[in-house]
């Protein structure tokens, strides 16, 4: 049954159904890897870990350069993939079609950022004195942090027994995603000094 289905459908619609279903299986993914507390995002240009993260990227959603992230192109697809899908049949024209389902995969991607920055909002906003809790606490490289503070990062960083997210520069080398890192400084509330986490083999 799903053979002959898949059959006889175009080359094109094979295409859409195969980047809506992997779309969808990586937002299952990462869904999953975010509620039980595992890094969720990489950074394009640099290696993509699906299982540390396959969203959340939120590098400076203020300034909004975590634009393109793999997170964001996934809920960009699953928007698209889907919205395309449901209304082939009711949409005649190709070009109206794909107008539609390329906005309604911006506004899932736009809706997902804001629903991150709200949830990095509500977890910073708790008792926590980040100018003296934060110092010596580790944690890991969310997105990369450029070299000699040339540029801005996320990091994760255990503090108080929870797991919390904050911008991050460092004095020295760029630190890649996933990599374990050390705070060193308090820069303001939201944003901390870190160094590389050096691990030693016993």
């Amino acid at each position: 049954m799903i053979a002959a289905w898949w059959a006889g459908l175009s080359l094109a619609m094979k295409i859409l159904w195969g980047v809506t279903l992997s779309a969808s299986l990586l937002f299952i993914i990462q869904s999953v890897m975010t509620f039980v507390g595992a890094d969720a995002d990489g950074d394009l240009g640099v290696d993509v870990d699906v299982s540390a993260d396959v969203d959340t990227d939120i590098s400076n959603i203020e300034g909004g350069s975590n634009l393109y992230t793999f997170r964001n192109f996934v809920n960009f697809f699953l928007g698209f993939g889907w919205t395309a899908i449901l209304l082939q049949d009711q949409v005649r024209s190709t070009a109206v079609l794909l107008v539609v389902a390329a906005f309604v995969g911006i506004g899932l991607v736009a809706l997902v950022m804001y629903l991150f920055k709200w949830l990095a909002g509500m977890q910073q906003s708790g008792n926590i004195n980040v100018w003296k809790a934060a110092v010596g606490c580790q944690g890991k490289c969310y997105l990369v942090i450029p070299a000699e503070r040339s540029g801005v990062g996320k990091v994760q960083i255990t503090i108080n027994n929870a797991v919390r997210e904050y911008n991050a520069v460092t004095d020295g080398d760029t630190i890649k995603t996933g990599t374990p890192v050390k705070v060193t400084e308090v820069v303001d509330a939201n944003t901390l000094v870190v160094e590389e986490l050096n691990s030693y083999i016993i």
